[in-house]
């Protein structure tokens, strides 16, 4: 594979691993000459993910399901940064042609920075159109197609890297790999924080095998913390009645986090310069519901290698997206320049 010599800004920023340092989007350096792309980005932490990447000079695709929010979103965008390099593109997670189509289509020689952002929460049960469960569906099997589909373009770029949006939530999943679909039964805060687990495994998993083929990339998952998003209204959501968004919107306000804040562990995960690939980072505070973006490592998935794998081979065979990163056995690198 032919590979591009572009520079990537390496200023010295250190990873921060301890409580003690605030971290702000102001403390993300120069990204000119990056090509990222944000996935859910007309709103919420995707939205915040894109407009301070775009603000320290990313090149910044939107990629979101609807394109008149997606082209408000854009007008929002550069509104609030008028110097942005931004454009918005396509892309329902939730339909593998739509998938098949945005990568496909993709106009630029590279991509430098993906954010897997895009999801939804404790939805009423409904079926992709693939036919898979929603929440499984959505946050996982068409994260790991797009990232699969886009990993040529990724490769093409001397430090790729990929930053995937789990949950705290994801601590309290019991994964059963033989319910991921609801084939026994439906429970939506089990299907959601399943479908979150699942994003780590994936992000530790993909990091895995770069490593055992040598390959540059970093993968990072993080975890928002409790955040001000319509991940809970909007959407499939939204026809849950009054009453259920009345009570969500005081729940939002009274025990959520602005979104700006919510954004940080993406944007943390995506800029700092040294973080070592397999990085998994969250909320300093209890329960990592809110605080300072820092790296944790004692999590079961982080080291649940088996379980990572299975669902790895079980997710190339139902999306039909298979990587092209060999499995191997070998020992993880412990860092990446």
């Amino acid at each position: 594979m032919t590979r591009t010599t572009r520079t990537t800004p390496t200023p010295a920023t250190s990873a921060r691993t301890s409580p003690n340092e605030r971290w702000t989007p102001g403390s993300i350096p120069d990204q000119s000459g990056r090509l990222a792309v944000v996935t859910g980005a007309n709103s919420g932490i995707g939205y915040v993910t894109a407009r301070e990447l775009a603000r320290r000079g990313a090149h910044v695709v939107l990629a979101c399901r609807n394109h008149e929010r997606a082209e408000e979103a854009i007008e929002r965008l550069r509104a609030e940064v008028p110097h942005a390099r931004a454009e918005q593109r396509l892309l329902d997670l939730g339909d593998l042609a739509s998938v098949r189509r945005f990568a496909e289509g993709w106009p630029h020689d590279r991509l430098d920075l993906l954010v897997n952002n895009a999801g939804i929460a404790m939805v009423p049960f409904s079926r992709t159109a693939d036919g898979f469960e929603s929440q499984f569906g959505v946050n996982h099997l068409g994260t790991f197609a797009l990232t699969g589909l886009l990993m040529p373009r990724l490769l093409a770029a001397p430090h790729p890297r990929v930053v995937t949006v789990s949950s705290e939530g994801q601590r309290f999943a019991r994964f059963d790999l033989d319910n991921l679909d609801a084939e026994r039964g439906y429970r939506t805060l089990f299907a959601y924080i399943q479908s979150k687990r699942a994003n780590l495994y994936f992000a530790t998993e993909l990091q895995r095998r770069a490593d055992a083929a040598g390959l540059p990339l970093r993968s990072m998952a993080v975890a928002p913390g409790l955040t001000r998003t319509n991940v809970l209204t909007g959407g499939a959501n939204s026809t849950r009645g009054r009453t259920h968004a009345a009570l969500v919107r005081l729940l939002l306000r009274t025990a959520f986090r602005p979104t700006p804040e919510g954004a940080r562990t993406s944007l943390y995960a995506a800029t700092v310069p040294d973080l070592p690939g397999g990085s998994y980072v969250v909320p300093d505070g209890p329960l990592q519901l809110r605080g300072e973006p820092v790296l944790r490592s004692r999590e079961h998935a982080l080291q649940d290698t088996a379980t990572a794998h299975r669902l790895w081979t079980l997710s190339e065979r139902l999306t039909g997206v298979p990587y092209p990163i060999p499995a191997q056995k070998s020992r993880r690198q412990s860092g990446h320049a």
